[in-house]
């Protein structure tokens, strides 16, 4: 079985969720700070420090940075959902597809903000509040069910 094979369905899945969670961040940034490049700046922290938390507007540094953090974060989480509720969702199941996907958001909430040391965490929470938090988490649970049972269509 070739590498391409293994990580074929969580790119997709987390290609879906990916773009789901980097759209709730950027409205939410929006919404809070006038900004939406805000949050998604401040996840390059773990690349730049605390500098880029601090940072707004596009930029190829702490933009395409955080981009492209925060969608290997996801494609680590798609994996995971993939591995345990792949099989449901690319079955159509949607309860368990969605149920897998909020497990799995649980787990990388709690990973992230208890877990892991500081430097390691999104960074979201450096620009958006508990709330908006929220919306990320649930929109990273809705991208995976929705992006595995995308596969059904295949």
């Amino acid at each position: 079985m070739s590498l391409w094979n293994i990580l074929r369905g969580p790119a997709k899945t987390a290609t879906f969720a990916s773009a789901a969670t980097t759209l709730t961040a950027m409205a939410c940034g929006e919404i809070e700070n006038g900004d939406p490049f805000a949050p998604i700046n401040a996840v390059s922290h773990i690349t730049f420090g605390e500098e880029a938390a601090n940072q707004n507007g596009l930029s190829w540094k702490y933009t395409g940075a955080g981009l492209m953090l925060n969608h290997s974060a996801v494609l680590s989480w798609a994996a995971f959902y993939e591995k345990f509720f792949g099989r449901a969702a690319a079955e159509g199941n949607k309860s368990m597809a969605l149920l897998g996907g909020i497990i799995i958001a649980a787990v990388a909430y709690i990973t992230d903000y208890y877990l892991v040391p500081k430097r390691l965490t999104p960074g979201f929470e450096k620009r958006l509040s508990g709330r908006s938090l929220f919306f990320i988490y649930a929109a990273l649970a809705l991208g995976l069910a929705a992006g595995g049972m995308m596969k059904r269509e295949e």
